[in-house]
């Protein structure tokens, strides 16, 4: 997934035995909620951007699996909120790839304002075939997989990748999804998820909460027009949301609050 260069500050990389892409991020006032604290959709839009810069310069990058039709496409992503990051603050993203699973593949990021660190996250992506969708084995990127300099390190890892069922929740509201939700592979991009989801509370209960963790499952895509029903279950340390079209899961949410 792709999305809207942000301006960059500095890039910075360690060696190629232990490497990490070191991106500085300046923030816009639109990136920040009615508390003046960094959305969660923001926080995956420089994770994004990081990832992509990360896979641009290791050679599997959009531009380099385009002419194949190739894309990845993610399945999992996990965040963990030491702090909110407040307006005026900038944010440096740290990111590598782990060693693939299968046909997981898998990349961890920090974000850091100044030392701190004020986040991390994990996630797990598929490489596709674009004209046909079945997944493709990390050989499918010939040079760029075996000169990979993957990295083992975790930042952070889910008590469990699978989000549990609603089994008794309600319908908190209903959307459509539109152009300006779309990426260049013609559905929702998967940061805006995260708004699609918290916009299943109230201003009230997020005053009230901090978020400590949430992660996201992507099952099926969004495409532009479909419309969504955004569902809620509340549990002892949190919450657990769905999107559904037509009654069909599409996307899951797990969210702890502190």
């Amino acid at each position: 997934m792709i999305c809207l260069t942000f301006p960059r500050a500095c890039v910075i990389l360690y060696p190629m035995s232990e490497y990490c892409k070191i991106v500085a991020y300046p923030l816009r006032y639109s990136s920040f909620d009615f508390k003046d604290e960094l959305h969660p959709s923001a926080l995956l839009d420089l994770a994004q951007e990081a990832a992509t810069a990360s896979a641009d310069e290791l050679g599997f990058g959009y531009a380099d699996l385009k002419p194949n039709n190739f894309g990845f496409i993610i399945v999992n992503t996990y965040c963990e909120l030491r702090r909110p990051v407040v307006l005026g603050e900038t944010v440096t993203m740290e990111t590598w790839p782990l060693p693939p699973r299968h046909v997981f593949f898998e990349r961890d990021y920090r974000a850091r304002v100044g030392e701190e660190e004020v986040a991390a996250i994990a996630s797990r992506w598929c490489l596709v075939d674009l004209s046909t969708f079945s997944m493709l084995r990390p050989e499918a990127l010939g040079a760029a997989h075996e000169n990979c300099p993957y990295r083992a390190q975790r930042t952070a890892e889910p008590p469990s990748w699978k989000i549990p069922r609603i089994t008794s929740g309600k319908e908190v509201y209903t959307m459509r999804v539109g152009v300006s939700h779309c990426d260049h592979y013609l559905h929702a991009n998967n940061a805006r998820y995260a708004d699609f989801f918290f916009d299943c509370f109230t201003m009230v209960e997020l005053r009230e909460r901090r978020v400590r963790s949430f992660q996201l499952t992507y099952s099926k895509q969004a495409k532009p027009g479909s419309v969504l029903s955004l569902w809620r279950e509340d549990r002892e340390y949190g919450a657990v949301c769905e999107v559904r079209c037509e009654g069909e899961l599409l996307t899951q949410f797990l969210v702890r609050f502190a």
